[in-house]
């Protein structure tokens, strides 16, 4: 039950070639806002950002399995799966940059991004449950990475799935590892799938950087979880970057030379060899996707540039009813700082 799924041609995939083009179409789009986005935080554009540069084929194979209705409970990291859905990269790029407030009027069914590790998890099992008394059809994927397993709410989300037969599809990220910390050092369980089993339900390992198996993995997964069965999905990658740009990421080389080499290589340029090998694509499509993903870039950055960058009061304004001492003292802080250093679109 925990063997890692292999690869099956695609033309096995439900609506054919269109699909296998869309699936690359969507990695090309999310790998260019990847390296974009680590440029513009390099440069000052924004205070940090959480690479995934590896786990494109991950995110939007699953991305790919979800319905137009089905909720997906992303955290900081999951940003292929949001443009996979069509979330405006404007809106990403919006709340990388501070902004609480969006500035399209998208309707995807995203629950707002998870900082904190994990606190996401019971959330999506409670709204399994609401979708249960609700009658609602749809299904939640809820995405983490192999961190988050070794945190309460893990467990404690899986349980409660588990006890109601929530609609819940568990889809865990494991890269090997956890921020410094690798896999062997934060669980002994041979797999993150089999932990599943603690709370009566299946789990499942699939290779992370195939988008077709991935896809075909959660597609069954959310037709379990829609029968009232959750699944947890344990994707097999490896990130090439750094946790975030705050991190060194040169510790991970050694785990990278233990691992096998369909799980470090390149997802992107194994899947467009995968394709070419069987003509879906050639090298006009390629340069027309790739220039697609480009305009719109531009576009998302010049339309985010155009917004007025937030007051450095907001993100004191919301944290309580009522503000503290304490909270007074922190906002203080940050006016004199911005008056000191300066900041081109600030009202201080």
């Amino acid at each position: 039950m925990h063997q890692v799924i292999e690869t099956e041609p695609f033309e096995d995939i439900s609506t054919g070639r269109e699909e296998a083009i869309e699936l690359y179409r969507n990695m090309v789009r999310a790998r260019r806002f990847d390296d974009r986005a680590l440029t513009l935080q390099r440069r000052g554009w924004m205070s940090s950002y959480p690479p995934f540069r590896g786990q494109e084929a991950s995110q939007v194979g699953a991305a790919h399995a979800l319905r137009e209705d089905d909720w997906l409970f992303p955290t900081y990291r999951s940003n292929a799966m949001q443009i996979a859905r069509d979330v405006p990269m404007s809106d990403i790029l919006l709340f990388r940059r501070g902004h609480r407030e969006f500035h399209s009027d998208h309707d995807v069914p995203n629950f707002p991004q998870a900082v904190p590790i994990a606190t996401q998890i019971p959330h999506a099992a409670g709204a399994g449950m609401a979708a249960n008394y609700l009658g609602n059809d749809h299904v939640i994927c809820c995405y983490f990475g192999d961190g988050a397993t070794s945190e309460g709410d893990f467990h404690e989300g899986l349980n409660f799935a588990g006890v109601f037969d929530v609609p819940v599809v568990f889809f865990c990220e494991n890269n090997g590892w956890a921020i410094s910390l690798p896999s062997h050092k934060q669980t002994a369980s041979a797999t993150i799938a089999q932990k599943a089993d603690a709370y009566g339900f299946d789990g499942v390992r699939v290779d992370g950087n195939d988008p077709i198996a991935v896809r075909q993995t959660v597609t069954a997964a959310i037709e379990d979880a829609r029968d009232g069965s959750p699944v947890l999905v344990e994707s097999l990658t490896y990130r090439q970057g750094a946790h975030t740009t705050s991190d060194d990421p040169d510790r991970y080389e050694e785990t990278q030379e233990t691992f096998p080499d369909w799980r470090t290589a390149d997802p992107l340029e194994r899947y467009e060899a995968y394709l070419r090998d069987n003509d879906v694509i050639d090298d006009d499509l390629v340069a027309s996707i790739e220039a697609e993903a480009e305009e719109e870039l531009d576009d998302a950055i010049d339309e985010v540039e155009s917004v007025p960058r937030p007051d450095p009061d907001e993100m004191f304004d919301s944290v309580y009813d009522e503000p503290t001492p304490r909270l007074e003292e922190q906002k203080a802080w940050v006016r004199s700082w911005v008056q000191e250093h300066g900041h081109p679109e600030s009202e201080y």
